[in-house]
């Protein structure tokens, strides 16, 4: 049995300088604050669900990405910079993470070297909707049961942890390898957010770790495999052969 007090310290952390009652009241503020935000991250989510089962390709690669790309900015700004940062000084480093990965999910769309999406029927397909269904329904489910819903819960497209879930359930619809960089600090993350669910006792945030371990490893297995690197942008390949 894993004792309450054990969670992953860290310089930037430390000893945790906040208690449960002030990480969920920065919740209820940051909730009420940005209403209606929320819906739109739903909204938007369940964009990204139509277009990865969606047939259609066109450029629903460059919208996922850009999607994905504008929750981590908006967390690593609205969330981390605006509102945790008052209980917790180490807000603007992870903050500045968050954009960094926002950042680089806008950037991998418009560079040569990209993914492609697209719902496949085997075990990374299987698991990755899992973990998007976890994101979006059954944290929130399990937060309510918990005692801790809305307003102050953590909630998906604008709070990091159901977020950073849902980030992995995407990338393993990527159809070919996923570069590793790309998933560094969301694996940080995932064992950050967890060891913190440790200490407040915010129990949804066990699939955090599932996801952020599950994966990080399934992804790896899959770029060992041959012919599953990122792919080349056709589109721009072709223009290169002709000139």
């Amino acid at each position: 049995m894993m004792d309450g007090n054990l969670y992953f310290n860290t310089s930037a952390m430390g000893d945790f300088p906040f208690t449960t009652e002030q990480f969920l009241q920065v919740f209820r503020e940051y909730n009420q604050a940005i209403w209606p935000a929320q819906g739109v991250g739903y909204m938007l989510g369940g964009v990204i669900l139509w277009l990865l089962v969606n047939k259609r390709r066109g450029s629903a690669d460059t919208y996922i990405n850009s999607i994905l790309g504008l929750f981590w900015i908006w967390m690593g700004v609205a969330y981390h910079m605006v509102f945790f940062a008052a209980i917790n000084p180490a807000a603007y480093i992870f903050g500045t993470f968050f954009m960094v990965q926002g950042i680089a999910f806008v950037m991998l769309s418009r560079s040569e070297v990209k993914l492609y999406y697209g719902f496949h029927r085997d075990s990374y397909g299987s698991t990755g909707m899992l973990f998007i269904l976890y994101a979006m329904v059954i944290y929130p489910v399990l937060g309510y049961l918990l005692g801790h819903g809305y307003p102050e819960s953590p909630v998906f497209g604008v709070a990091p942890c159901p977020t950073t879930i849902f980030t992995f359930g995407v990338l393993l619809q990527a159809r070919g390898g996923v570069p590793l960089w790309l998933l560094v600090i969301p694996a940080f993350w995932s064992l950050i957010g967890f060891s913190a669910a440790l200490h407040l006792t915010i129990y949804e945030d066990v699939g955090l770790v599932i996801a952020g371990v599950g994966g990080v490893l399934m992804l790896w297995y899959r770029n060992g495999r041959p012919n599953n690197t990122p792919a080349a942008d056709p589109g721009r390949a072709a223009k290169s052969s002709k000139l």
